[in-house]
């Protein structure tokens, strides 16, 4: 049997490894509702996911009527408490992840995980989910002092998951150009929280279904 094309498969969280929109769209109406504002319905909250708690409650109340920046500061710490006591309520894996993820293991790929989420949220989430021991590494957004899209974290990815090619899976354009400056290629996945057409990512390849990913590995030109 032919050695598999890659070492290591690393994964964005939100959107990629794990659909939060449920817990994400609860954080957010929460804090919202303090301010008399009306919930938005979960898949609302998609387009504002992707580049951290702050900038999605930006797009929220941006949505709803508008804010300041004193609106701003006062809401944020009501969501990220809020998130923090309820990070898995209503989070799950997407379909097809663990089967996908059962085949890379046995086929002696390491699964790692680089996201703008913080630790904090991060690390309980994956052990709340129970999902933290299937991966060699996991990265925060403020594990090493920068986020994505620069490349550090994916750096940092595949050295704590022994090196090797890597590859990583993601849902926005923070994650299909961290990989790029990270010189590992990428794959979009069209079912997470995009804000616009997945060829807008400019993907090396996409996936629709996790069914898709082994099959895709597999055959990747070396």
């Amino acid at each position: 049997m032919a050695r598999f094309p890659f070492d290591i498969v690393g994964f964005d969280l939100d959107g990629t490894l794990i659909d939060t929109s449920g817990d994400l769209a609860a954080a957010v109406n929460h804090a919202i509702a303090t301010i008399d504002r009306p919930p938005f319905p979960v898949a609302s909250i998609h387009p504002f996911v992707g580049k951290g708690a702050r900038v999605m409650l930006e797009r929220a109340l941006d949505a709803s009527g508008g804010y300041d920046d004193a609106m701003l500061e006062q809401l944020l710490p009501v969501l990220l408490d809020h998130y923090q006591q309820n990070l898995a309520i209503h989070s799950v894996p997407y379909p097809g992840l663990i089967v996908a993820m059962d085949a890379l293991s046995a086929a002696g790929v390491k699964l790692a995980i680089c996201t703008n989420k913080a630790e904090r949220f991060t690390i309980p989430l994956m052990d709340q989910i129970g999902l933290s021991d299937r991966f060699a590494a996991i990265i925060g957004g403020d594990t090493v002092g920068i986020s994505k899209p620069d490349p550090a974290p994916i750096h940092a990815m595949i050295e704590r998951s022994g090196g090797g090619r890597a590859i990583f899976l993601g849902d926005t354009i923070n994650d299909i150009a961290s990989a790029r400056n990270a010189g590992i290629p990428s794959i979009a996945v069209s079912f997470g929280f995009l804000d616009g057409p997945v060829e807008d990512l400019e993907a090396d390849a996409v996936i629709d279904h996790y069914d898709e990913l082994l099959p895709l590995l597999e055959n990747w030109p070396s």
